[in-house]
């Protein structure tokens, strides 16, 4: 036999009977589920970048809300586990994809499957059924606009940022287009169609990306230059270019959160809490064009924009639901 047909024999040998599940199904109910089951779901729950589908899921909440649906209900549960799906989804899939360069970037090598947790087959199979389980869910409970962003976000990620890491200077904002529709996912499900504030939210999105990923990509750039990925903090060694890209996507973010107030879609309370949250993340960005201290300046920037981002959001639709 071969070696990598003894693998699969051990590995077979080796899997769960049914016996097995159901004294771990009944130690689960005692509260002592064996470490190695723990772990294995561990390594799978990781696959779905459950922090970063968490942000999808929140600001796909965001656009719901802010859209001020007449019935929410069950519609609003579809549409937050239909997003997480279609998140997770993705997740393990573009890890998938990428199981190449995580295993030679320091940041990732430790991910499930260049760490030879899980096998890349299995997350294959979770990525694409979470995405399948996903799109159903949205198009047969919420409506056909919202499912159809939501597989134009899966499409824009896995088969338009993901291959563009490898070859391309622009991926950060490809990725960021993919990033800034999940809250037209869920305006889609409160309106049925995208309109005025629904466009605004994504620019709030897309342009949040660029300090946000950039501050990212300057601290772990060398990682990038290891794996040969043609990112703006590679090409660009002293960081000026960075930082000026930042500050200005920055700049463009404070305007487009304005909007609404002269739009006549949003209230002074809440133009004015857009306005000082802005300045003082303008004011951050404006700290990482200083050659001195950049690195520093850099990490405060990304904390900053962890803050920033959902203060504002949350300040929008505590307006539109008429709360200022």
């Amino acid at each position: 036999m071969t070696p990598g047909g003894r693998q699969i024999s051990e590995a077979i040998c080796a899997a769960p009977g049914p016996s097995t599940l159901l004294r771990a199904g009944s130690a689960v109910q005692r509260g002592a589920l064996p470490e190695a089951y723990r772990a294995r779901f561990a390594d799978y729950l990781e696959l779905t970048k459950p922090r970063l589908s968490l942000l999808s899921v929140l600001t796909a909440l965001v656009g719901y809300l802010a859209a001020v649906p007449k019935h929410a209900g069950p519609t609003l549960l579809h549409v937050l586990l239909g997003t997480a799906f279609c998140a997770g989804g993705v997740a393990a899939l573009n890890q998938w994809l990428e199981v190449d360069t995580d295993a030679r970037m320091r940041r990732t090598r430790s991910r499930p499957l260049p760490a030879g947790r899980v096998a890349t087959c299995s997350a294959f199979v979770l990525g694409w059924g979470l995405c399948a389980a996903g799109l159903a869910l949205l198009f047969a409970k919420v409506n056909g606009p919202a499912a159809f962003l939501a597989l134009s976000t899966v499409v824009c990620y896995l088969a338009l940022y993901t291959p563009a890491k490898r070859w391309s200077r622009w991926s950060t904002e490809i990725g960021a287009v993919a990033g800034a529709l999940p809250p037209l996912i869920g305006w889609a499900a409160g309106e049925g169609r995208i309109s005025a504030l629904g466009w605004v939210l994504f620019g709030v999105l897309f342009f949040w990306q660029i300090p946000h990923f950039m501050a990212i990509a300057w601290l772990y750039r060398d990682d990038y230059a290891a794996v040969n990925f043609p990112m703006l903090p590679v090409r660009d060694p002293g960081g000026s270019r960075v930082a000026a890209w930042s500050f200005s996507c920055t700049a463009t973010l404070v305007t487009v959160t304005l909007l609404p107030v002269p739009l006549g879609l949003c209230g002074l309370v809440y133009g004015a809490a857009a306005a000082g949250l802005g300045g003082w993340f303008l004011w951050r960005a404006a700290t990482f064009l200083r050659p001195a201290n950049r690195e520093i300046a850099a990490r405060r920037l990304f904390f900053s924009s962890l803050a920033y981002l959902p203060a504002v959001l949350l300040a929008l639709v505590l307006d539109r639901v008429g709360l200022f």
